[in-house]
């Protein structure tokens, strides 16, 4: 597929990655339920801003608007945002005061191992020796940082993070139902609602806002390690199917460790290195993962931003400039090829 398709979800694992360690950073002063909301929050309003300025500023003639969701798209977006956008960060957050940013960061590498079993065992996408054996080798890593040593039992704040990793692989799975919709507005519409409920879950429970300038803060890596980050792995959602992207985006808990050795320096204990290995190695296989076989398209008539490529070739009724990529309502005829490729957009067959 190449690094143009894996780019939107490696980016998107750096960004969210980072946001872990800098979360840490306001969990002290900000009760955990509130913090989530706010993260939320502050990534709903900086992509509202950014829908709003990219509204003003291109408005193709003859192309349909994508601010409006399709009805039938709709309990699967409410479904995503309940369980990833309420769920999964208020639990992140709790996990947070219970743990170092560096074991919780590569903690949330069991995300992509969930996202993984759900797309197969749930929504039946393909997966090979290559791609198990790697999941095979992160719930190892999980298992080495869950484990608290001298007792029997899990650490605590180690089973919330991994109950958070949970919430996000069934977002992830649901938000692969309206991936085809405008990934921005998606996103938007996540951390808007799902925000503004915890937060105000959480005033109503006695909670406190933030001063300032900790306030502004936690908007600003909101934004950033919620708001972008989502858009983007909406994008990679429709290139690369919901296992590879999960796959891709399992780097990010390397991106939140180096980030939290740098803002709390300190020697790792050696269970730490053996379970970042055991994850590096996990998502190195899913990297080097190569699909292809003779498939068959079904006809399909839907909307999403796309290329004329090999699986678009189809005349317009408006206008048309030549840009690319570029957005309407578009079918697809039959057809039957070969090619290297993941269970995306266009290929969510069976084998």
């Amino acid at each position: 597929m190449g690094l143009r398709h894996a780019t939107p979800a490696l980016v998107a694992a750096l960004l969210f990655g980072a946001s872990t360690p800098l979360a840490k950073l306001f969990v002290g002063e900000t009760p955990p339920l509130l913090l989530a909301g706010l993260l939320y929050l502050g990534s709903g309003v900086g992509l509202a801003v950014l829908l709003g300025l990219r509204r003003a500023m291109r408005s193709p003639e003859g192309e349909p608007s994508l601010l409006n969701v399709p009805r039938k798209d709709l309990p699967w977006l409410l479904g995503a945002i309940v369980v990833g956008g309420m769920l999964g960060p208020a639990l992140l957050m709790a996990g947070l005061a219970q743990t170092s940013a560096a074991s919780a960061s590569l903690l949330l590498n069991v995300e992509g191992v969930f996202t993984a079993l759900i797309a197969w065992l749930v929504f039946r996408e393909n997966a090979d020796r290559r791609i198990v054996a790697g999941m095979a080798a992160i719930v190892a890593g999980g298992a080495l940082l869950a484990w608290q040593p001298g007792a029997a039992s899990l650490a605590p704040g180690a089973m919330l993070v991994i109950g958070a990793c949970l919430c996000w692989a069934i977002d992830n799975n649901l938000t692969r139902k309206v991936s085809a919709n405008d990934a921005m507005l998606v996103a938007c519409l996540k951390g808007l609602i799902a925000g503004a409920c915890n937060t105000g879950l959480a005033l109503a429970g006695g909670a406190v806002l933030p001063p300032p300038g900790s306030f502004a803060a936690t908007l600003l890596v909101g934004f950033a390690g919620y708001g972008l980050s989502l858009a983007l792995f909406v994008v990679a959602l429709r290139t690369l199917g919901t296992a590879r992207t999960g796959a891709y985006f399992s780097v990010a808990p390397l991106f939140g460790v180096l980030v939290a050795l740098v803002l709390w320096p300190q020697a790792p204990h050696a269970v730490f290195w053996i379970a970042a290995a055991l994850m590096a190695f996990g998502v190195g296989l899913h990297l080097r993962e190569r699909h292809a076989h003779s498939h068959r398209h079904e006809p399909l008539l839907h909307t999403h931003p796309h290329r004329h490529d090999a699986h678009h070739h189809h005349d317009h009724d408006f206008a048309w400039d030549g840009s690319e990529p570029h957005v309407h309502p578009h079918a697809h005829a039959a057809l039957s090829h070969r090619h290297a490729h993941y269970p995306d957009l266009h290929h969510r067959h069976t084998h």
